[in-house]
């Protein structure tokens, strides 16, 4: 059965100019199959490329083009992610996940001088952003982070430490929640910054971690603990108002939940191991012919297809304008969960050696063991496979005498223009 899109002729010359304007401007760089190798160089060669789609509003195509955003509708953001993800990027083409959530937080919830001022930066690729949530005592309860923020004059003077933060090779912002009210009623007590990260008081240290993960061609790689001591941020750079920032986080985790990308094109794991199978022999017959391992592929390539058709049944309801609930974190549960899976089949199809880095013996140039392990990694960012079940137990009223209500998004990412 062929689940691709079709396009009208208008969206069709729109993809034909995308793919030829890629073509002359995307860098070459290695095909790591651990981001955390990327060097500063090609670093910024794909900084470079973010502030040329930025030039054009491909960046950040669905977000309004007064701020630096393309104004395309969804579709045609569709078409501009598809043809990136042909190179194996995504937009933005480096890790930028604070931009993205952040960006879309302010123009809900940021003033108009915060829009004007924060937006186009984010937008056109003039800054990259990590967000900075996870604590050491406080991940999938974000409503129970520690990091305190107190008014001192026109300021606040921000204390504490957030894990498992963005990649490597810095960022110029990042998008924090802290606690603004020490004593405050549990949601009620908590903001939102946006803090330049070359103030004084700001440590980044890497962490040493087996770890790999982040969304293909933005993957994050390496992972960091950054410390505030005394950090001293001026009040303009506070979005959403004090103690709102469990309503700012509403429209930040609904983005995260599941919206963040619509469906790909394909899935770039199943192909290599298509062509593993293909050409490896066992017992003098390719490993294709064998009954086991045809059942695995075609195990990988359902749990492949659900994942992409669910985000696209997301993708069709945004671009009508309708109100998701529970879609997205459907969607992304089944994303996390169908990860496991496919590492599994990919075990029985290639046996130790999928778990194997030495050059000498790893498969496909050592990208089967990264994703080995990044299918471990996939299960927490952005919430756990256990949170997930939760929201949409909430969002279908289960257990409690009101349904939840989404976050609210910003009309160019609900309506899609």
């Amino acid at each position: 059965m062929d689940f691709d899109l079709e396009w009208t002729s208008a969206q069709l010359a729109f993809q034909t100019e995308v793919r030829a304007w890629l073509a002359d401007h995307v860098p070459q760089l290695p095909d790591h199959a651990d981001p955390a190798d990327l060097t500063a160089d090609e670093y910024a060669l794909q900084r470079k490329l973010g502030r040329e789609l930025g030039e054009k509003g491909w960046l950040y195509p669905s977000m309004p083009a007064e701020y630096g955003g393309g104004g395309l509708d969804l579709a045609m953001s569709m078409i501009i992610e598809e043809e990136l993800d042909r190179y194996h990027l995504a937009t933005p083409p480096y890790y930028d996940t604070g931009g993205r959530l952040g960006s879309a937080s302010i123009m809900v919830w940021g003033s108009d001088e915060q829009k004007e001022y924060f937006l186009p930066q984010i937008l056109k690729g003039e800054v990259r952003t990590w967000q900075l949530l996870s604590e050491p005592e406080s991940g999938s309860d974000l409503a129970s982070v520690s990091t305190s923020s107190a008014k001192d004059g026109d300021d606040y003077l921000i204390n504490g430490t957030k894990i498992f933060v963005g990649s490597n090779h810095g960022a110029e912002y990042s998008w924090t929640i802290v606690k603004t009210n020490q004593n405050g009623e549990r949601h009620k007590n908590l903001s939102w910054f946006m803090i330049p990260m070359d103030l004084p008081g700001i440590t980044v240290e890497p962490m040493d971690l087996l770890l790999v993960g982040g969304e293909r061609g933005a993957a994050s790689g390496v992972k960091n603990t950054v410390y505030f001591d005394n950090v001293r941020v001026p009040a303009k750079h506070l979005v959403g108002g004090e103690n709102n920032g469990w309503d700012v986080a509403g429209t930040h985790l609904e983005i995260e939940h599941g919206l963040l990308r619509s469906a790909v094109r394909a899935d770039e794991m199943l192909e290599r191991v298509m062509a593993y199978a293909r050409n490896t022999t066992r017992g003098g017959r390719p490993l294709t012919e064998d009954p086991d391992v045809q059942d695995s592929l075609v195990d990988f390539y359902v749990n492949s297809q659900v994942t992409r058709l669910l985000h696209f049944r997301n993708f069709a309801y945004r671009a009508q304008g309708r109100q998701l609930t529970y879609e997205g974190s459907q969607a992304y549960l089944h994303q996390k969960r169908s990860a496991l899976s496919k590492a599994r089949a990919i075990l029985d199809v290639m046996g130790p050696r999928a778990l194997v880095s030495d050059p000498e013996w790893a498969v496909e140039d050592g990208h089967i063991e990264v994703h080995q392990r990044a299918s471990i990694v996939e299960q927490h960012p952005g919430g756990t496979a256990e949170i997930q079940r939760v929201i949409i137990a909430r969002r279908l009223g289960i257990g409690r005498e009101q349904r939840e209500q989404p976050g609210q998004l910003p009309t160019a990412i609900k309506q899609g223009q």
